[in-house]
This record gives C-alpha cells, sequence and structure tokens, in this order.
C-alpha cells in the first residue's frame, strides 16, 4: 500500500513537472508571437506566473489552474464549476488562442484572439462573439478599428488596407453600408452613401487633378442626376447612366481657352472610374464563436456556446449563450441543427406578452409615396413650370459667393428682384411652352449665403427642384390654406404662403440668419429661398412660396409622425388604429410614446431646445410645433412591430434574458454605433428607443402624457420644430379671448409666446427623455 501510494505521489510530481514545463513553453511561443506582430507585453500581463491544480482536484470553487485537456488543448487561468471563469488563456492544438475574460465557459469582456496565421483581434467579445469595441490586424497587414457585432464588422469603424487605401465610415454586417469616406492610396477620394460594399445613393468622387463628380450612384457606379465639374471651372449636369441611350444632360464649358468645347460623358466610365476599384477586405479563416472548448463541463456539454432548454409545450430548444433561439428542435424523435442569426422570443417572452394583453400590440402599414404628380393637364401644372424656370434664372444667373458676413442693406425688406418671363423668351430668360408671368427674388443674397451654410450644393438644388422630374402636390393644403409640393427626390418642399406670413418672416430673417449660423445643430427649418410668381392677364395673381428642407428626406420609412405642440384643445386626430396610415399627422392626445434618446445626444437636444425657444420667443412668435417622425427597425412583413424589451418592473423579463445569461439584442444587431459627432445629425437618422405609454381613461381632463408601460422599441428617430412664421398678431390675441372663455385658457394653442415657450419646452421635455 505505502509503496502503491509512493507511486501515486509521484505520478503527480511528474505531472506537474510536465503542466508547468509545457506552461513554460507556451509562455514562450505566445511572446515570441507577440514580438512578431509588433505587440509590446504588458508590465501586468494576464500571463503571469498561476499555480498548478490536479486535473482531479475539487472545482466547486474560483481556482487557478493550468489544464491540458483531452484533444490535447491546453488551458491556464481561472476556473469554477468545470469551466473558464474570470482570466485565462486557452490554446487549440491547432495554432488558434484566446487570452482574455471568460464567463462560464464562454469568452465574455475583453481579450485578444490570434490566428496560426499572423491575424489577431484584440477588444471586447460577448458570448463567444467579436461583440464591441476592438481592432482587427490580419495576416497581410490590414486594419479594422471600430465597432462589431456577432463576429462582423457592423457601426462606425476605419479600414487600412494593405495597399494604402482607407475607409472611415460606417459598416453594415461586414460591409460598408450608410455613409463613408474612401481614399485611394494615389490622392483620389469618395465620400458619400454606401450599399452592401459598393457606392450607391449620393455621393461625392474627387480626384487628385481637381476633377470631381456630384450626384447619384447605384453598384459602383454613376447613376441619376449627377454634375461633372473640370479643375477648370467647365460643368456637365444631366441625368447618368452607362447605358448611353438612357445618358441625357449638358455640358457648359468654362470661359478658359483651354477647356474643350464638347465631352462624351462615357469617358467617366471608361477612363475616369478605372482607377477607382474599392479593395477586398481579408477574409477571417475561423471565428472565435466557432472554436468549441474540449472536455468542459462533462461529456454532455462539449459545446459551450450552446444550451438545451425546454419551451412551452416541453419540446427541447436550442438556444445560444447570449439568450437567441435557434431553430433546433425535436420533430418525431429526429434532430435538426440550424443556429438561427437573428433573435427571437423565448417560451419566458411568449407569456411575459400574454400576461400584458391589455397593452394594444403595435402594427403599421407599409408607406406609400407622398402626393399626386404634376403632370400635364394638372391645374397647377403651368404655375410649376413657372416655378422651376424662376429657381433655374435664380440659382443658376453668375453671382460672386456671398460673405457670411452681411451688410444689413442685404436684408432690406425693397431688396428684391422682378424678371420678366415672355414665352418667346429674352435677353435673359430661355423661351418656354407657359404664358407669361414676373418673377420675384426676395433678398437672394440672404438665400444663397443661408444655402451655402447649410451646404446645399447649387447645382444639386437646381437639378432637385427644376430637373426632368415633375414636383408632387400633397393632398390636402394645410390648416392655414397653404399647399405643400415635394420635389421627387424628396428633399424639398415648397409651401404657398400668404403675404402676412412673407412680411413675418422678413421681419424675423436678420435674426434667424444670426441665429442658424451661430448654432448648426438648430431644430428650426432650414429654408433655401423665398419667390413670387405674379401671372399676366385679367387675374393678375400673385403666389408667394418659400422653398424648405423635407425632414423625412432619408433612406428609412416613416412608420408615424407626429405633430407636437403640448396643448390639448383639438389635439387629436379621433382615427382608429386601423385607419392610421404613415402619412396620417397624428397630434398631441394621439401621442402614445415616451422617447428615450442616448445620454449625449439627450444633453444637446435639451440646449438646443432652449437656445430655439429662446430666439422664437425674442421674435414674438407662437403655434409653432415639434414634427417627429418614427422609424421603426423590428417590423414582420405583415406590419407587426416586435418589442426589444419588456421590462421586468411589469412583471415580465427583458426578451431573451434566460439564466441571467445576455444577449444579442436587434439593437445590437441592426443598431449603427455612430458617435455623436459625425455622419448623423441632432433630429436627423438618430437611433433611440420608444417606450409605449396608456393614459388613464378615468381621468376628468385629458391626460397630456401617458403613463409608461415598459415596452420599449428600437426606432430611428427624426425630429424638428416647423411652422415658425407664425407671430402673435391681433388675430391670435382675439382667438385667445374669444377660446379663454369656453375652455380652459393652457389648454389652446393661441397664447402669449413666453406662456407658449414655457408650456412647448415642459411638455417636449417630459415626452424626450434620457436613455439611462
Amino acid at each position: 500500500m505505502k509503496e502503491n501510494r509512493g507511486a501515486g505521489v509521484r505520478r503527480g510530481f511528474i505531472k506537474v513537472d510536465t503542466l508547468k514545463r509545457m506552461s513554460r513553453e507556451i509562455n514562450k511561443a505566445w511572446e515570441a508571437t507577440l514580438r512578431k506582430s509588433g505587440t509590446k507585453k504588458r508590465a501586468n500581463s494576464t500571463f503571469t506566473q498561476m499555480s498548478v491544480a490536479h486535473v482531479d482536484d475539487d472545482e466547486s470553487a474560483l481556482c487557478q489552474v493550468e489544464k491540458i485537456l483531452p484533444n490535447g488543448d491546453f488551458y491556464t487561468g481561472q476556473w469554477l464549476d468545470s469551466f473558464p471563469q474570470g482570466q485565462g488563456k486557452y490554446l487549440w492544438t491547432d495554432g488558434c488562442m484566446y487570452v482574455g475574460e471568460w464567463i462560464t465557459g464562454s469568452t465574455m469582456g475583453k481579450g485578444r484572439f490570434s490566428w496560426p496565421s499572423g491575424a489577431t483581434y484584440e477588444g471586447e467579445f460577448k458570448s463567444g462573439y467579436m461583440n464591441g469595441k476592438g481592432t482587427y490586424i490580419g495576416s497581410s497587414g490590414d486594419t479594422y478599428k471600430g465597432s462589431w457585432v456577432m463576429n462582423l464588422k457592423h457601426g462606425q469603424g476605419t479600414e487600412s488596407y494593405p495597399n494604402g487605401d482607407f475607409y472611415d465610415g460606417e459598416w453594415k454586417k461586414g460591409l460598408q453600408n450608410g455613409q463613408g469616406r474612401y481614399q485611394w492610396n494615389n490622392g483620389n477620394q469618395y465620400i458619400g452613401q454606401w450599399k452592401n460594399g459598393v457606392f450607391c445613393g449620393t455621393g461625392t468622387m474627387m480626384w487628385n487633378n481637381g476633377n470631381r463628380y456630384d450626384g447619384g450612384w447605384e453598384e459602383g457606379l454613376p447613376k441619376g442626376n449627377g454634375t461633372f465639374r473640370w479643375s477648370d471651372g467647365s460643368f456637365y449636369v444631366g441625368g447618368w447612366s452607362q447605358d448611353p441611350e438612357e445618358q441625357s444632360g449638358t455640358y457648359y464649358p468654362s470661359s478658359s481657352s483651354d477647356s474643350p468645347m464638347d465631352w462624351d460623358p462615357q469617358n467617366l466610365y471608361t477612363v475616369e472610374l478605372n482607377d477607382c476599384q474599392i479593395c477586398p477586405c481579408e477574409n477571417v479563416a475561423i471565428y472565435p464563436s466557432q472554436k468549441t472548448l474540449s472536455g468542459c463541463g462533462g461529456e454532455e456539454d462539449n459545446r459551450p456556446l450552446l444550451k438545451k432548454r425546454t419551451d412551452g409545450s416541453g419540446r427541447p430548444r436550442w438556444t445560444s449563450e447570449d439568450g437567441r433561439i435557434s431553430s433546433y428542435c425535436c420533430i418525431d424523435g429526429n434532430e435538426r441543427f440550424d443556429v438561427g442569426r437573428k433573435s427571437g422570443f423565448s417560451a419566458m417572452d411568449v407569456h411575459c406578452i400574454s400576461s400584458r394583453s391589455s397593452l394594444p400590440r403595435l402594427r403599421v402599414k407599409n408607406p406609400k409615396r407622398q402626393g399626386v404628380t404634376i403632370s400635364k393637364g394638372h391645374k397647377n401644372y403651368e404655375l410649376m413650370l413657372n416655378l422651376q424656370l424662376g429657381i433655374r434664372h435664380s440659382v443658376g444667373r453668375p453671382a460672386p459667393t456671398p460673405s457670411p458676413d452681411l451688410k444689413s442693406s442685404a436684408f432690406d425688406p425693397k431688396e428684391k428682384v422682378w424678371t420678366r418671363f415672355p414665352p418667346e423668351g429674352s435677353k435673359h430668360t430661355p423661351p418656354h411652352p407657359s404664358c407669361e408671368f414676373r418673377w420675384k427674388d426676395y433678398c437672394p443674397v440672404v438665400f444663397r449665403a443661408l444655402r451655402k451654410l447649410f451646404k446645399v450644393d447649387p447645382a444639386d438644388y437646381m437639378i432637385s427642384i427644376c430637373g426632368n422630374d415633375a414636383l408632387r402636390e400633397l393632398s390636402s393644403p394645410g390648416k392655414s390654406g397653404s399647399f405643400f409640393y415635394l420635389t421627387n427626390d424628396d428633399r424639398y418642399m415648397i409651401k404657398t404662403m400668404k403675404k402676412a406670413e412673407v412680411k413675418v418672416f422678413l421681419r424675423m430673417l436678420p435674426a434667424y440668419y444670426k441665429h442658424v449660423r451661430a448654432f448648426e445643430n438648430t431644430l428650426v427649418t432650414k429654408f433655401f429661398g423665398l419667390h413670387c410668381v405674379k401671372l399676366t392677364g385679367t387675374a393678375q395673381k400673385k403666389v408667394r412660396f418659400v422653398i424648405m428642407g423635407n425632414l423625412f428626406c432619408s433612406q428609412y420609412a416613416i412608420h408615424r409622425r407626429f405633430d407636437l405642440k403640448g396643448s390639448t384643445f383639438g389635439r387629436t386626430t379621433d382615427k382608429p388604429e386601423s385607419e392610421i396610415e404613415p402619412t396620417t399627422t397624428l397630434k398631441d392626445l394621439d401621442l402614445n410614446f415616451i422617447f428615450r434618446l442616448q445620454k449625449s445626444w439627450f444633453q444637446e437636444f435639451c440646449r438646443q431646445v432652449d437656445r430655439d425657444c429662446d430666439f422664437l420667443e425674442h421674435e414674438r412668435i407662437m403655434d409653432y410645433s415639434m414634427l417627429v417622425g418614427l422609424h421603426f427597425k423590428e417590423t414582420t412583413s405583415a406590419g407587426a412591430v416586435t418589442p426589444s424589451r419588456i421590462s421586468s418592473a411589469g412583471g415580465c423579463t427583458p426578451t431573451g434574458a434566460e439564466d441571467g445569461m445576455p444577449r444579442l439584442s436587434g439593437v445590437d444587431v441592426d443598431n449603427l454605433f455612430v458617435d455623436p459627432s459625425r455622419w448623423i445629425e441632432l433630429g436627423v437618422n438618430m437611433p433611440a428607443r420608444a417606450e409605449m405609454t396608456v393614459r388613464k381613461s378615468s381621468s376628468e381632463t385629458p391626460q397630456l402624457v401617458g403613463d409608461a408601460t415598459g415596452e420599449f422599441y428600437d426606432i430611428i428617430i427624426f425630429f424638428g420644430i416647423i411652422d415658425i412664421l407664425q407671430d402673435y398678431d391681433i388675430s391670435k390675441k382675439l382667438e385667445h379671448a374669444y377660446k379663454s372663455f369656453q375652455y380652459d385658457p393652457t389648454s389652446i394653442s393661441a397664447v402669449d409666446p413666453r406662456q407658449y415657450s414655457k408650456r412647448f419646452r415642459d411638455f417636449i421635455f417630459r415626452v424626450f427623455v434620457d436613455d439611462t
């Protein structure tokens, strides 16, 4: 017995010595890898000498171990209940290695993964996936630094390519998608929109010789309206297509003697873009989430990234450690395995939702294109032609670039230019098929400066309003009696105005210019031009109109829109849910959400609302409103909107939160992790969350903001302050006096500007809150 016990002790010492020797060899190999990749070893490295535990020791408490696993893999670090837990290093037999934080056998937190090829990833992990902020350095030298979701580049990030090219912008599911800048090693660069790794949308290509193209792109090539400019001042404006038969436009040579008198637009495709190829990204050979741990948790749990659970019917369902449901289940005793990429509801989630069946289920309809195209035969067809002719004349007329510091004379209401447009044309105007009319520009120097301030390109502005595409008239005029027209690309809205509104606008124009120049994040409407068309003949009709930006011009479909003032009298549409269209403008008492903004955005939002309201109050403006548009991210083809989270405060758990494990939610998968200072603006394309609210039906007075339900939806939100041209004149004072006899004076819209500003802010700061 003594001899056998002594032999066992000697075998134990031999095993310990062997493990220590292997640990030293692995550490040396890892340090050599770091030296090869140029990474310095930290003083407080994870790889300090650890104590060695026998593989058959008690593992019920957190301890330091060095293990050689049955298949030859090696682990050294902290260990708890048959799993790596805390800090640890795992080396696979194929040469892959992970060093960093673990939770229950899954890589979670900060760590570093290296491949045998020499490629490395250092950053954040979640449930085995590269997820969060991290840096990938490929074996060929390309480097990506930015956001990741489930092993894919997703969000804001930069990529340095081996050939010297560089990309800085947004990514989605591993490809450039959204807004981004690509610079080639020869100095050429593209700035604009991307889709699935190629140029798509609106963008600008700039060559190192000074030439540039501004306009539309599709599948990586110019498509649609655009302008090509040469460094000598020549430019070509028109509709672009790789098919010569679809190409149309006009070439404008410069006054330079070296400028050619003609140019073939197909040269853009065959010559100019030859050196503008996108460098492909290096493929990852195997993802960290595909690496399994050997012998952890016993024979039946050799897949640490999957756990077997049971749904409400008793059938087994496999979910990942992050709570995502796969389509693995048992059918007639046969198992099939297919891990789903999208998150879903577990049985617990379904139970939670059914237990809250008193809440109305949110459904949306597919948005339809707004308005009726103004074609020949439409009652306003000639008015549209006159408007387009006038805009083309005003914007295209040669004029010096205005200085931002405008003289007071530029704001003089008498500073206007009348131009006569006879059908046969004149020295300054082209012939046209419409009737004779006169065209007036109000304060042209000021609005030219405003367009420059708002970064509006003159050629793009003309193409949007005066291009080959007709305007669209909205189906019904506003409450004020004004008519609204949209450009075909949805970028600009044209509104007819009353003479009184024009007077108010011209009076406040100097203060407006000063305000928007001082605060680039202002939420007040952006105005680009103020004009008048006077028809000749017996009617002598004058039509005044203003051109402004369309808040809802976006790649995202707008599912809900609200016009919010903070008053209750008459502030409801009285429409049932089934009749609400995406184009329906809902009001204060229809609002059933609280909007939660990211902290940095919320702070800027509060500051800007205060600044804008101070400006409007000082100008004696009232009756303005906050226009809000919502795009729900998780919608089905049938229009059902999936909540991203149901608060446990209401007796339910967050969707997918089982066994205390985290999940990769829809907001992780689809949200853009964008720095607030880049690409998106305050009130435009902003990721946020909407929490559903419910009003108390027993209340005698209308409840302006409902009670929170704990049901959250991932949204993209748009908002801005509109209708800022109504001053507190005699008509509004009479309206206030009359309605105050019949209703609560605080519930009506027509109140003193100071009172209106305070009520508006109080309401808006209850509807928009910090997403803590």
